[in-house]
């Protein structure tokens, strides 16, 4: 009688590169739409309020 080509264990072997490779993607592809392309001048800016503590609103 003939050995089957493909074993049990390689075809699962197969199907959880398969479904690694497809996680992968996706997690790639997540990351990119959330990427932030840089930040404003107005978002990156600190101000110091009277009492030397550091605040995102500016002063007035």
């Amino acid at each position: 009688m003939a050995k089957p080509k493909e074993s049990f264990n390689k075809k699962e072997k197969e199907k959880k590169k398969l479904k690694q490779r497809q996680e992968k993607r996706e997690k790639m592809e997540e990351r990119k739409a959330n990427v932030k392309k840089g930040k404003s001048l107005e978002d990156m800016m600190a101000y110091i309020d009277e009492y030397g503590n550091i605040t995102d609103t500016p002063p007035g």
